[in-house]
């Protein structure tokens, strides 16, 4: 597993960059696609006549151990992820927005969109495991495991092509209310699952090693399709795979209301929307999801030092079979796998002219801890936005379940835009670090 924390730390320190992408940006009052992404009804609302989006890029790492002042003091990572008795949660998540094309026309809003999705996740892992693994000063010790839940170590890639459509069903002169639809057709390219679910045991250290032993038979499933079949821990293995066959369908549904102020603008905006409802299915020469029982005994106890250099499911698994630990209780090739479902609510107020504030939920629907479920961020947010027309800026601060308390900084000159949701915290010992990029162009 070192490669694994190894190159989770690669990304924190290459990045210097949550899920929720385009923070601040996607709910400005100068409407464009990327407010669209996040409720499908603000079509409706577009600054513009037409908008093209070129292109944005966001990329997101956050955990709940590791900050900033760790990465520069020269300490080892691998311990410090697998301090303290708190389950381990990381999150890696980029999405590229690509070409897309959106219009407004007689209350109607239409859009066609392109997005590229990569994650890598790691799931309420025990950390006593992880320091057993990683640990090459041991002492003698012993320590009992208990985990009703479902440790996992995940990787998604996939693409999406999107279909919108939007409608004002209410326009007075001082209100205004509109829904919105976008079919999302879906194309899956690289998959990974190792989930260890009711691990009830015991890890014994001496001076030989550290050792593993079930009280109880575990639950593990291990599935992987695509490039992520070879390496789960290789960021290009997502990037060359990220579009595949299309094998899969999800929606979004929003809605939007205004309170108008007379001049072309509003006193105050709220929307909802449920996104991602919806799933896909991985079909590949090299696919493979199955479920095993894991027993290991005291007579034959399980080294742990075996996994410290392993990159691979494939790995993991034959060493497993090797030992006569695992017994096959269900095999398939073909999986399907739910996208990460979250219900959005927010609020834009007009405090003086030019000065608004934005207040942000997101609410996972699903839980996490699902085999076959891509994983979401509970998100609160506030944002005061400082807007003249051809430039905006904005101070984002936020709080997630996976690493805390944030605060960002991004700024928008015409179509072009830049920012981040952690810029300060981050500096300052935050656990996330990202940041995002893009270029879109509004007229008439």
């Amino acid at each position: 597993m070192k490669k694994l924390i190894l190159t989770f730390g690669l990304l924190i320190g290459l990045s210097a960059t949550a899920q929720e992408h385009f923070s601040g940006i996607s709910t400005s009052n100068r409407v464009g696609i990327l407010n669209g992404s996040l409720n499908p009804a603000e079509f409706a609302n577009l600054s513009k006549k037409f908008e093209i989006n070129f292109i944005g890029v966001s990329l997101d790492v956050a955990n709940n151990k590791v900050g900033f002042s760790d990465l520069v003091s020269g300490d080892d990572l691998e311990t410090l992820i697998f301090t303290g008795n708190d389950p381990v949660n990381m999150r890696f998540d980029g999405q590229i927005m690509g070409p897309g094309f959106a219009t407004k026309w007689f209350g109607w809003g239409f859009a066609i969109t392109t997005k590229a999705n990569a994650k890598f996740d790691v799931v309420d892992v025990d950390p006593t495991i992880g320091q057993a693994i990683v640990n090459d000063n041991l002492i003698l010790n012993t320590t009992l495991l208990d985990n009703p839940g479902n440790q996992r170590v995940s990787g998604t890639s996939y693409g999406e092509i999107g279909l919108s459509v939007a409608k004002q069903l209410v326009n007075t002169e001082n209100h205004s209310f509109n829904a919105g639809i976008t079919l999302k057709i879906l194309f899956p390219g690289s998959y990974s699952n190792a989930g260890l679910k009711d691990l009830n045991g015991t890890i014994t250290q001496n001076a030989t090693g550290a050792y593993l032993t079930t009280n109880a038979p575990a639950t593990l499933n291990i599935a992987y399709s695509g490039n992520l079949a070879d390496s789960f821990t290789n960021f290009n293995d997502y990037s060359k795979s990220i579009f595949g066959g299309l094998n899969g369908f999800a929606g979004d549904i929003g809605v939007t209301y205004e309170w108008k102020d007379g001049n072309n603008g509003y006193k105050l905006k709220a929307g909802a929307s449920i996104r991602n409802i919806g799933s896909m299915t991985f079909k590949d020469d090299n696919n493979y999801n199955t479920n095993y029982t894991l027993n290991i005994p005291t007579t034959n106890p399980l080294d742990l030092s075996q996994f410290s250099d392993v990159d691979n499911l494939s790995e993991v698994e034959q060493i497993l079979l090797d030992g006569g630990y695992l017994t096959e209780t269900r095999n398939k090739t073909d999986f399907k796998v739910n996208l990460p479902t979250t219900f959005s609510l927010y609020a834009d107020l007009k405090i003086i002219p030019k000065f608004y504030v934005t207040g942000y939920l997101q609410q996972r629907m699903k839980k996490d801890d699902s085999d076959n479920q891509i994983t979401a961020k509970n998100i609160v947010s506030l944002t005061p936005r400082f807007n003249i027309g051809i430039f905006e800026a904005y101070v984002p601060f936020s709080h997630d379940d996976v690493s805390g308390t944030n605060v960002g900084a991004g700024f928008r000159w015409f179509g072009f835009y830049l920012g981040s949701n952690s810029i300060f915290t981050s500096l300052a010992d935050g656990k996330q670090a990202d940041a995002y990029i893009g270029y879109r162009l509004g007229f008439l």
